[in-house]
């Protein structure tokens, strides 16, 4: 069903990126990969051509619109058509609401909302003449429900949602679909690159600390699955391509978990509580800060 597609993947030098380049490779299509990190993306195109297919590496900073835009256009002209697009490069940050600075807040909407934009706008006219075509956005659970922390990040990813939401409204009846994937923990260098330093430590520090509250407070923990691997997420986003839904959850228990959360938000916030204060403790341990709220 996806040979001799054509796709763009912006983020495409590791992580969840270069997982989906390879399995859309192993399937007949020809890829565009965009990045900023050129050595490494030249790494995912090589093994795409081993797959016999066609495959473009470009370094860009899709922050830029002009770049972005030409990824696009790279695609289009120097390809001959496109078919998928997926806007996965995305960014995180660690820090509180207060210790948040404006130039966090610029940077995780520029690259995790404004991007869309400028990836998307061009691609549509294409797809709406050939009257088909997919484009695909990687949220976040972070896009479902509040996560501390990061609310720079969390807000930039309800944004996606909404992007897509609003894109699926336009595009009824048109043949091209849009999607949201809402990834949960992902095993990338995703924590260890986020704006205001590594957030992997509030993760890992926090674990025996979380566990030890939700004994001691009888509270039991969200109930849905950990951390799991880029390709896992990858798999779920080709299935996607080949059988268009609207959202896309990959941690078994992760879609009750977001329907708890419409139904009753505090009901909810009842799971995360213990996994709150576990993070808050490392938090301002890493921060040099003094707990004032237990």
């Amino acid at each position: 069903m996806l040979q001799g597609k054509i796709a763009v993947i912006t983020g495409a030098s590791s992580g969840i990126g270069a997982a989906l380049a390879d399995l859309l490779a192993g399937e007949g299509v020809h890829l565009v990969l965009g990045a900023r990190r050129r050595g490494l993306l030249e790494e995912v195109a090589e093994r795409a051509r081993s797959h016999g297919v066609r495959a473009l590496a470009v370094e860009c900073d899709v922050t830029r619109r002009a770049a972005a835009e030409s990824l696009i256009h790279v695609a289009l002209d120097r390809m001959g058509g496109l078919d998928i697009l997926v806007n996965n490069a995305g960014r995180g940050h660690l820090a509180t609401v207060e210790d948040t600075t404006d130039e966090v807040i610029e940077h995780m909407f520029a690259l995790n909302v404004y991007a869309l934009w400028y990836t998307t706008r061009p691609a549509l006219p294409h797809m709406r003449r050939q009257g088909s075509g997919h484009i695909i956005t990687m949220s976040s659970m972070a896009g479902k429900i509040g996560f501390p922390f990061n609310s720079a990040y969390v807000a930039s990813k309800h944004a996606c949602s909404g992007f897509t939401h609003a894109l699926r409204m336009e595009l009824a009846g048109s043949g091209v679909h849009a999607s949201v994937v809402y990834p949960a923990g992902v095993r990338t260098e995703w924590a260890q690159v986020t704006e205001g330093g590594p957030m992997l430590p509030l993760f890992t520090e926090s674990g025996p600390i979380i566990k030890r509250l939700a004994a001691e407070q009888g509270a039991p923990l969200p109930p849905m699955e950990g951390v799991v691997p880029p390709e896992r997420v990858a798999r779920a986003v080709v299935g996607c391509l080949k059988d268009p839904v609207a959202e896309v959850y990959i941690q078994e228990g992760s879609h009750d978990f977001v329907r708890l959360s419409a139904e009753n938000r505090e009901a909810a916030e009842k799971y995360q509580l213990p996994v709150v204060m576990g993070e808050r403790e490392v938090y301002e341990r890493m921060k040099g800060k003094s707990s004032t709220v237990r």
